[in-house]
């Protein structure tokens, strides 16, 4: 094939446009690939203006080039539009050389342009992309950053700096430390770097200074984000402001806290009265019984009155006989089960009750006696419920009581009003036993 042959065969078949002109812009070839990427035959084009397919506020574009053409300049790759016979624009990249006759003179321009629709498309949906992605992270009420795999931050989102007045020049990688109270960043900083370490989401309540040199508190989360390969490739946090929050809480514990204190000025009162006006007896057994529930109240209240693990529960109603746990008195099974108030105070007392009955007349009324506590959750008829059951063990021979009183209404009538749990109870020769079984959601704190 002749060189010239090949050449030709090059332009003909390129998936660019390759145009010539002139030094006065008109068009002295126009190959295949120019006609389909923007509809001009080669005969619509040749002798023709290159103007044509210009759009008019480009006009100026074509000048500069012929200008830089004649003084025989590369015009380097750049981007503009040009009009499709349909009346479209078409983006197109583009680079313009000059062409010389054998004399090294310019006599006109080769221009090579690639259609790149599919490209500015593309960069647009990623701008649109980014701007809503900035949209939602700089309205969204926290404070938010992003962190590459090793947990140095490269990014906040607009009220990161508006609440810190920094700028990420200061806050870039690790600087986020400046704007954390000394008191609290050494222990931050060790714990998320652990999760940096581990891949494991972050979670932490503590102080940021503000712009005015105040601090606020902020509950902070950071999830990791993995790629294809199941690896950490960024980490997406932020920071909530809970300040309103946390002195609302502590103003609730402090009135909760005086309400205990009330409360158990008022037990306390109504002690001093029964000791005063009831038989020694009678009076005794309710003053215990007031105490139970004031040690009730007591742990409620430490907790918020959210409720309380049925294993501290039981321990706390065990106090009169406190040296006895772990020798003569054994709790087992499922301790962390978290109780609501209303069954911390139905079970407290019961527990109170057996203990003071064992300690008078069962098994603790004997040097020999022992008790076997067990917390269980078990399934009964497809739903599930605890159970908790107390044997007696190695104390006196027992038998039912000639009457029943009010201890039997705190171990019995009690807890199946209250929760709606199944009652048993008996004295065989072997000891008193009693076995509770309540269902699971009547137990529970509320969600």
């Amino acid at each position: 094939m002749q060189p010239d042959t090949h050449f030709a065969a090059i332009i003909e078949n390129s998936l660019d446009a390759i145009v010539s002109k002139d030094l006065d812009g008109i068009v002295q070839s126009w190959n295949p690939a120019a006609e389909r990427i923007l509809g001009w035959s080669a005969g619509d084009m040749i002798g023709t203006s290159i103007l044509a397919v210009i759009p008019a506020d480009l006009h100026e574009e074509e000048d500069r080039i012929l200008e830089r053409i004649r003084a025989g300049a590369v015009v380097p790759r750049f981007e503009t539009k040009r009009l499709h016979k349909d009346g479209r624009l078409v983006p197109l990249e583009v680079t313009i050389s000059p062409v010389r006759d054998r004399l090294g003179n310019v006599v006109g321009a080769s221009k090579i342009a690639g259609d790149i629709s599919e490209t500015v498309e593309l960069r647009a949906r990623l701008a649109d992309s980014e701007r809503q992605f900035r949209m939602l992270a700089n309205n969204i009420p926290q404070l938010a950053w992003i962190a590459g795999a090793d947990g140095s931050i490269f990014w906040y989102n607009e009220r990161w700096y508006n609440y810190t007045g920094t700028t990420l020049d200061q806050m870039f990688g690790w600087g986020w430390t400046s704007v954390h109270h000394p008191d609290h960043v050494e222990r931050v900083k060790s714990r998320i770097q652990r999760s940096w370490d581990t891949g494991v989401e972050w979670e932490d309540t503590f102080p940021l200074k503000g712009a005015d040199g105040n601090y606020r508190w902020f509950l902070s989360r950071a999830k990791p984000l993995l790629d294809d390969d199941g690896n950490v490739w960024r980490w997406f946090g932020t920071n909530t402001d809970i300040t309103h929050q946390r002195e609302s809480e502590e103003t609730i514990r402090l009135l909760m806290g005086e309400l205990n204190h009330r409360a158990k000025n008022m037990i306390t009162v109504v002690q001093a009265l029964v000791s005063r006006t009831a038989d020694r007896q009678f009076s005794d057994a309710l003053v215990l019984r007031l105490q139970a529930l004031g040690r009730n109240q007591d742990m409620l209240a430490g907790r918020d009155w959210r409720g309380a693990l049925i294993g501290e529960l039981i321990v706390s109603q065990l106090a009169a006989v406190s040296d006895l746990l772990g020798s003569r008195i054994t709790l087992t099974g499922d301790l962390d089960l978290s109780l609501s108030p209303n069954a911390c105070e139905t079970i407290g007392l019961a527990i109170h009750e057996l203990a003071t009955n064992a300690t008078k007349y069962g098994a603790l009324s004997l040097p020999t006696g022992r008790i076997a506590i067990s917390c269980s959750i078990v399934e009964q008829d497809g739903t599930d419920k605890l159970q908790i059951q107390w044997d007696e063990l190695g104390g006196p021979a027992v038998s039912a009581p000639a009457r029943t009183g009010f201890g039997t209404i705190m171990i019995d009538r009690n807890p199946r009003l209250s929760l709606g749990a199944e009652v048993e109870y008996g004295f065989p020769q072997g000891g008193f036993f009693w076995k509770l079984t309540a269902p699971l959601d009547a137990v529970r704190p509320a969600r």
